[in-house]
């Protein structure tokens, strides 16, 4: 049996799917690999996988990318791991770094300084390391598993998913279920359930995980804060957000 290759994000809010697959056994139909979202949207781009949990703002240059499946990896408000942490207010940083990890977070928090704070601080891409140059006035966008507890350690935090929910009235999606080919129904009706099935077994999956960091409540985490339904509001938000990367690239090029 030849298996379709996926590729899927390698951070906690992945567990339950990927608990769901093994579960359900389709894993056994599936060659499936972990990445940082950066990386799965390259692999998928470049036609090394069939399909992926890859950041929608890849979206746009993935050749005859499909989104599929009724579960991403959303949040309506806060959702705990996308933030900028600074020592000042938002609107004294001079520089903010950008988390090299995600296209997603990057896209979002140039649209929600352009079109919500109306600030212009220098944007600075980042490499490994950069949590400890968050200082003074500079600032730093830190997605995923790293974000969690950092808000003990800096006098300002900027949750990406309740900004975007303040300012639209939305949702949001941070990462999608896409396919460059096409998927049988029979496929996708097995893949529906085992992800659900992941999400029904979180408590069961608690017993398995490693313990998480102090004062951190990982099920809430799984349970309230990300959203994993790609329901109407979340597809309104998908369509709105990509709107908006499209007037950035417009903008950009007129500069």
């Amino acid at each position: 049996m030849i298996k379709l290759k996926a590729v899927t994000v390698s951070y906690l809010n992945t567990k339950p799917f990927l608990y769901g697959l093994i579960k359900s056994g389709l894993g056994k139909q599936i060659d499936l690999q972990l990445a940082i979202p950066s990386e799965g949207a390259r692999k998928l781009c470049n036609g090394e996988v069939d399909f992926g949990l890859v950041p929608i703002a890849a979206l746009p240059e993935i050749p005859n990318a499909q989104v599929f499946s009724d579960y991403c990896i959303g949040t309506v408000g806060a959702v705990k791991t996308v933030c900028i942490y600074s020592d000042v207010p938002i609107q004294q940083l001079t520089h903010l770094y950008l988390d090299h990890h995600s296209r997603s977070s990057v896209a979002l928090t140039k649209i929600l300084l352009r079109d919500h704070w109306k600030l212009t601080p220098k944007l600075i891409p980042a490499s490994d390391g950069y949590i400890q140059r968050i200082h003074r006035r500079v600032g730093g966008l830190v997605i995923g598993d790293r974000a969690i507890g950092l808000e003990k350690k800096f006098n300002y935090t900027y949750d990406l998913g309740e900004i975007w929910q303040q300012f639209t009235g939305l949702p949001f999606v941070f990462a999608a279920w896409v396919t460059t080919k096409p998927l049988s129904n029979n496929f996708l009706q097995q893949f529906n359930e085992a992800l659900q099935m992941g999400l029904d077994a979180i408590p069961e999956l608690m017993y398995l995980m490693p313990t998480a960091p102090a004062n951190f409540d990982l099920e809430r985490y799984f349970r309230e804060y990300i959203s994993y339904d790609f329901d109407a509001e979340k597809r309104r938000a998908l369509k709105l957000f990509l709107s908006k990367i499209k007037q950035e690239e417009t903008l950009l090029e007129l500069v």
